[in-house]
């Protein structure tokens, strides 16, 4: 009979300990720590015992030279999906997806799962979360009922095992969820740590084997994290997060790790009655209900991933009866607002000590570029002087510490965006105007933060004369 030891796991993290602890010391976080029975003879993968896996096979080695091929992929026909996982489904690739509750993770897997089953690649769809009956339901109103999809419901994975290897193995496989899933190699209750890495582990082992593409459902954490170990997320190819709340119609579906194609690509998508509609056109899609008459608004000339993206960025600066003033933010950094605030006080002499500042990103976007600081501080001029900035004109740039405005990357292809949605203004990093710029757009170079409050003064005063 095999030996069984109890560890003590942290659910957070993943990190394993000799004893219980209420905090643990990888991750901080408290009472995360559970108790779990282990099995000293088969391991996680259910092996050999200990002395046939002592010694291993030799292994060649290589050089760096050699034939090399494209890695082949699998086309769903839905663009915006192909262009985040850079080109469309590798074979043998693991992928986890990860998303709020009804943010519409399992409508856009099914929609994916339908367009491949409809091109003639083998799909199979296993909920473990849904009886088939819901599933069927929402393709029925997806109009989707008639794709030849393999569904089951099942959350054990000997039994998905012996189901995928009882016939040809698909071209591509998605479970939802993973945090469902358990396997009887570890002695835990579905959902901890042990059996999400054991189980991740089993279908990854599959799908490296037999060139499936496996698409594994992830749930996500208060914070927004999906949640369970980070080896998960080590073990697959790529990870994905699904953007967006109930709020908007704008789902964001970006790439956070990518091992065949470009991280932080982001692919949009509108939410609809009969499921996910791509969106060709994004920025005319997020500046379509443009106020530009009103001020504290500005255009941020931005870039996800390979694509320009142009955002808008809105402003609002109030007279605060507080003591300590408020600062609120949605959709960009609060410590990146904060260092905003602090450069134009100190080195521009505008003041925002006594306002209340909000500032919003039009849409739901959420951005992490620091590119997007020159349109900050557009719009919070403009709030805080009570006048509108142009509205053919937009804004990109990061602003250091000392108040110079630093270069940021791909310019000409912001540039190239804002002009052909028919801005003809820009202002931007002094840097970026030495790239050789060909765009009939009007590029105002800046290198300093107090240069670009000048020319706002003065537009200000032109303003008022008039």
């Amino acid at each position: 009979m095999a030996r069984r030891s109890t560890s003590y796991v942290c659910q957070s993290c993943g990190a394993i300990t000799s004893k219980w602890m209420g905090r643990c010391e990888s991750c901080g976080e408290w009472n995360s720590i559970v108790e779990e029975q282990t099995s000293g003879g088969g391991g996680i993968g259910g092996g050999p015992g200990r002395a046939s896996r002592s010694k291993g096979r030799v292994v060649p080695l290589v050089g760096l030279s050699g034939d090399t091929k494209e890695a082949p992929r699998i086309q769903t026909n839905v663009a915006e999906l192909d262009r985040v996982t850079g080109g469309g489904f590798v074979r043998g690739s693991a992928l986890l997806v990860g998303g709020d509750p009804g943010i519409g993770k399992s409508t856009l897997l099914i929609q994916a799962a339908a367009q491949l089953a409809n091109l003639g690649h083998k799909t199979v769809y296993i909920s473990g979360e849904e009886a088939i009956g819901q599933v069927r339901l929402r393709a029925e109103r997806l109009g989707l009922g008639k794709a030849p999809v393999a569904l089951a419901a099942e959350t054990s994975v000997e039994d998905i095992l012996a189901t995928l290897e009882a016939d040809k193995a698909p071209a591509m496989l998605i479970l939802d969820s993973v945090q469902t899933l358990w396997t009887d190699q570890v002695d835990s209750p579905p959902g901890t740590v042990t059996q999400v890495r054991a189980s991740a582990q089993a279908m990854v082992r599959y799908a490296k084997k037999n060139g499936t593409t496996l698409v594994l459902v992830g749930h996500v954490t208060k914070d927004g994290q999906i949640a369970g170990p980070r080896v998960v997320e080590h073990m697959v190819d790529a990870v994905l997060y699904f953007e967006g709340d109930g709020a908007h119609q704008y789902r964001i579906l970006r790439s956070v790790k990518n091992r065949f194609g470009a991280t932080d690509e982001i692919g949009v998508f509108e939410m609809t009655g009969k499921g996910l509609q791509e969106v060709s056109n994004p920025s005319a899609l997020f500046l379509g209900d443009r106020t530009t008459s009103a001020p504290g608004a500005a255009v941020f000339a931005g870039l996800e991933g390979s694509r320009p993206l142009l955002i808008e960025i809105q402003a609002l600066v109030a007279q605060s009866s507080l003591g300590t003033p408020r600062r609120a933010v949605i959709g960009w950094d609060s410590a990146r607002l904060s260092m905003i605030l602090a450069v134009l006080e100190a080195r521009c002499g505008v003041r925002f000590s006594q306002h209340d500042v909000y500032l919003n990103v039009a849409g739901g976007l959420k951005i992490n570029e620091p590119g997007a600081d020159l349109a900050v501080a557009a719009a919070l001029i403009s709030s805080l002087s009570g006048l509108a900035l142009p509205a053919n004109c937009v804004y990109f740039g990061e602003i250091s510490l000392s108040g110079a405005i630093r270069p940021v990357a791909q310019a000409q292809s912001r540039l190239k965006e804002a002009e052909k949605l028919g801005f003809d203004q820009a202002y931007c990093p002094e840097g970026n105007l030495k790239d050789g710029a060909t765009s009939a757009l009007k590029a105002t170079g800046l290198p300093e933060l107090g240069d670009f409050v000048a020319k706002l003064s003065v537009q200000a005063s032109v303003s008022g004369d008039s």
